[in-house]
């Protein structure tokens, strides 16, 4: 199954500027996270960001944070147990109609926002945070594919472990030129050259 740019949004936890200098080839993940985010603005994917606890390991990236649509600062290490599913989520519009509405059969499907419930989750670190938000995510019943070249911790040790441990519970694992071209789906793409640009 490829990842569908319509059917997705994008999650970047924690690489906040206190943190990312402790972090297993930091500068690598940052510099594939900041891709993914200028990729989801040419796509028109929303993107969404967290940060644990701002006030003691400091605020994303500025360049970071100025792509993403919100984002979420947190004290618990799951993203979804401070609102993040809701976010990804928005509420279902009430039923509109009365006793005498047609059947549901024959009902016009409601003008909502597209079901996107493809997550492309990224962070740090990984076998805390990241790893925690994406095993709720999977609970909660989203598609979870993890861009692991745009993920890590202090250690490989501890990064690698979360990698596997995701895999297992069903989580997708993949790399950012994965992403960006399943999202593309052809080079007649009207944003190819821009996004290709990234990748260079």
């Amino acid at each position: 199954m490829l990842i569908d740019a319509q059917e997705s949004q994008l999650v970047l936890v924690d690489y906040q500027t206190r943190l990312m200098p402790a972090i297993h080839e930091g500068p690598l993940v940052l510099e594939n996270a900041l891709r993914l985010a200028r990729a989801a603005r040419l796509l028109q994917v929303p993107a969404f960001g967290t940060e644990q606890n701002p006030s003691k390991l400091g605020e994303n990236p500025p360049e970071l944070k100025a792509l993403c649509q919100k984002t979420l600062a947190k004290m618990h290490f799951s993203a979804c147990e401070e609102g993040l599913s809701e976010w990804l989520r928005p509420p279902a519009k009430p039923v509109q109609g009365n006793a005498r509405s047609l059947p549901k059969h024959l009902q016009k499907p409601a003008q909502g926002e597209a079901d996107r419930s493809a997550i492309v989750v990224a962070g740090c670190e990984a076998h805390v945070c990241l790893l925690q938000t994406a095993l709720d995510l999977l609970e909660d019943e989203f598609d979870v594919w993890v861009v692991t070249d745009a993920c890590s911790s202090r250690t490989e040790r501890n990064r690698d472990a979360a990698f596997d441990r995701l895999a297992g519970a069903g989580a997708e694992l993949v790399t950012t030129e994965m992403v960006l071209f399943e999202w593309l789906r052809t080079a007649e793409h009207p944003q190819f050259k821009a996004v290709h640009e990234l990748i260079k």
